[in-house]
């Protein structure tokens, strides 16, 4: 194929002396050897071929002195057997000044200022240069300059960090007919000079009533508008009584520590933490521990932390943290909330934030809280360094369903209800979750369930239970009615929290009693009339002789049965015939007849 025509033909100098051209060398001819391309440059002013030896690789090049001469028209021609193709730049040389890259860096510094200087070798050209600054936190800055002395040129850089790394690098262009940037320089790290840290430490306690005084954990971190400034860091911590400004007391730690504990009595206390570098201390951050009041430990913790009549407020979590809100005060300039990030050790690895005094909310987040766990959070309001407790917080990142079922253990049992009490389940700060009630699952063993009040619950297996809710998680007490008698159960007792509960695994059985009021019920229809019906046929002549005396007839009586008595036919007895040892005369009228 016949060559294609150069591309991107330009030609530039460093110097004002030393040309060099170059161009893209266009697609492949499949033309090899002495048939391969072949490029000449002209240059058409002076009508002269140009005596420079062509290089390509990912483009070619051309240099050649071009002494004095200042306009130039340069044509490059590319030929092979199939055809040939030409391209022209016609340019003034002081217009095309590609310079070269400075060299020999080198810079004096302060805390907040870097002097960088370099050397350059495009003598007698007026050049105008650029400084690459990176930032320790990764973004570039760019700083033009045209300070040019005779052997080496500088620039100041301004505003920068104390005792820390910067990486600057430099490239220069021509002042008068800017053609392009030159090359860049070698890269040079530089640190700035250490300086007094800036800012002030973020401080906070914990205190801890103990006989005749307390315990108090301080700790300090740095705040992000704080900066060391240095190369190596100290903490001086310092405490004095408020009141009789007797003689302060204090201890120094290294850069490893960010916490110490110390003993104070029940005076008020001013604590201050510095940071100290190799050239002077940070401004002091002070805590006032006020004084404690009240005899006896209790009271002494109530007093100073104000937890008598506070009461924890559940809060609820997100996937991104818990969320706290809490009630603003106008006489406070800051907020702190403090948290123990496990808060099941000891130490709890406390942890706080601070706010401003028109915050009223939260989301606070931790890479070490997860779902289960409750944390407790404590809302401070700050006025001149001194903390009031205002606000007790308690929640999950996410519940979870109770670790652990009630374990029933009383069981009361009549023939048509069951009652089941759970008295040592616990719902505090172990559990994985609020407890927010408890579900109650009873059915016969060999059928469904269908008691009167109860929901229906089905099982996986499609076996159907009885479900009755327990809303409040202090009643640990609850009466299954409307059992049948005689009858086996299978019964559950499962804690609820916000995350549900576990899945039901084991059953506890009963058998509900025989209805006694059934055999009562029979003894006194069937059994207690057959025994009266028995008794009163066995005394039924005794009856009959009390109740229905047998009138006497003179025919049976055995004295009248001899011949002697009878006339006629029927027996007769005379008083006469026989002699009665008494005679009872109960009518006078009768007695006057006989």
């Amino acid at each position: 194929e016949p060559p294609d025509t150069p591309n991107d033909f330009s030609c530039q100098t460093q110097d004002l002396r030393i040309v060099t051209c170059t161009w893209s060398q266009g697609g492949d001819t499949y033309l090899y050897g002495r048939h391969s391309p072949k490029y000449t440059l002209f240059e058409e002013f002076s009508q002269k071929m140009i005596p420079c030896t062509v290089s390509c690789s990912e483009q070619c090049s051309c240099s050649w002195d071009i002494g004095q001469q200042r306009i130039c028209n340069i044509t490059v021609t590319v030929e092979n057997p199939l055809g040939k193709k030409t391209a022209t730049d016609v340019f003034d040389v002081t217009h095309r000044i590609y310079p070269a890259a400075p060299f020999q860096l080198w810079e004096e510094c302060t805390g907040t200022e870097i002097t960088l200087y370099w050397k350059h070798q495009n003598k007698g050209i007026e050049l105008f240069c650029q400084t690459e600054v990176l930032q320790p936190d990764g973004k570039v800055e760019l700083h033009n300059s045209s300070d040019m002395h005779l052997h080496y040129a500088s620039i100041t850089l301004d505003g920068l960090q104390p005792y820390t790394e910067y990486t600057a690098r430099v490239r220069c262009g021509a002042a008068k007919h800017f053609w392009r940037w030159g090359e860049w320089s070698e890269a040079r790290t530089i640190r700035t000079k250490e300086a007094t840290p800036s800012g002030k430490l973020d401080i906070w306690r914990e205190i801890t009533p103990v006989l005749h005084g307390r315990n108090v954990t301080l700790l300090w971190k740095q705040a992000p508008s704080f900066r060391a400034n240095g190369r190596s860091i100290s903490y001086d911590v310092t405490w004095e009584k408020v009141e009789d400004g007797s003689k302060p007391e204090s201890i120094s730690f290294s850069s490893v520590y960010n916490s110490t504990r110390i003993s104070i009595d029940n005076h008020s206390y001013k604590i201050s933490i510095m940071a100290k570098n190799n050239v002077n201390y940070s401004l002091p951050s002070v805590l006032i521990i006020p004084r404690a009041t009240g005899n006896s430990r209790k009271t002494l913790f109530c007093s100073f932390l104000g937890t008598e009549e506070l009461k924890e407020e559940q809060v609820n979590g997100t996937d991104d943290g818990i969320f706290i809100s809490w009630e603003t005060r106008h006489i406070y300039d800051s907020y702190i909330i403090d948290w123990c990030n496990f808060p099941m050790l000891q130490p709890c690895d406390l942890q706080w934030k601070r706010f401003g005094p028109n915050t009223s909310s939260a989301l606070i987040n931790s890479a070490a809280f997860v779902p289960g766990v409750r944390y407790n959070f404590h809302i401070y309001g700050s006025v001149a360094n001194r903390a009031s407790l205002l606000e007790k917080k308690t929640g999950y990142l996410r519940e979870l369903p109770p670790l652990h079922d009630p374990t029933v253990q009383k069981v009361e049992l009549t023939f048509n209800a069951v009652t089941l009490s759970w008295d040592s389940y616990l719902t505090n700060e172990t559990q994985s979750g609020f407890v927010r009630g408890y579900h109650v699952y009873v059915s016969p063993l060999q059928e469904n369930c269908s008691l009167k009040g109860s929901k229906k619950h089905v099982l996986p297996d499609d076996s159907v239970l009885c479900k009755y809710t327990i809303e409040n998680p202090e009643e640990k007490r609850y009466t299954v009615k409307h059992l049948l008698s005689n009858t086996k159960y299978k019964l559950v007792v499962k804690a609820y929290t916000g995350g549900g509960e576990t899945p039901i695994v084991n059953f506890m059985y009963i058998d509900t009693p025989f209805n006694s009021n059934v055999l009562y019920l029979l003894v006194l229809l069937v059994i207690v009339p057959s025994l009266v019906a028995a008794v009163c046929r066995w005394k039924m002549k005794w009856v009959k002789e009390c109740c229905c005396p047998v009138i006497p007839s003179p025919n049976k009586s055995e004295v009248l049965s001899f011949k002697e008595f009878k006339i006629s036919s029927e027996k007769v007895l005379k008083i006469s015939d026989c002699i009665p040892d008494m005679l009872a005369v109960d009518n006078k009228a009768e007695a006057q007849k006989l």
